[in-house]
């Protein structure tokens, strides 16, 4: 699709109403306009926060099936990192 306009007085560009139903730009949308060899507008996504937790839920219940044993609390306690650093460091 190609459509000419014109940039207005104060450099305002209205979005023609077939553009903003092609890409779904609603009143009050936030879009991105990316500058280059050209001007790329597009609309900022904002995430789905229900789909988002309905996948972190998924991903914390694969993570628990693993049953691994992670670091815990005070497992670093004493231990100074220039130690571990010299450590690694006489391996190599």
């Amino acid at each position: 699709m190609v459509i000419r306009t014109k940039v207005g007085r104060k450099g305002y560009l209205i979005l023609p109403k077939k553009v903003r139903e092609a890409v779904g730009i609603e009143e009050g949308d936030e879009v991105i306009i990316e500058v280059g060899e050209g001007i790329i507008i597009r609309p900022a996504r904002r995430p789905d926060l229900e789909e988002l937790r309905k996948r972190l839920k998924i991903h914390v219940k694969m993570l628990r099936a693993l049953k691994l044993e992670g670091p815990r609390l005070g497992d670093l306690k004493g231990i100074r990192l220039e130690e571990e650093f010299d450590e690694a460091l006489s391996r190599c």
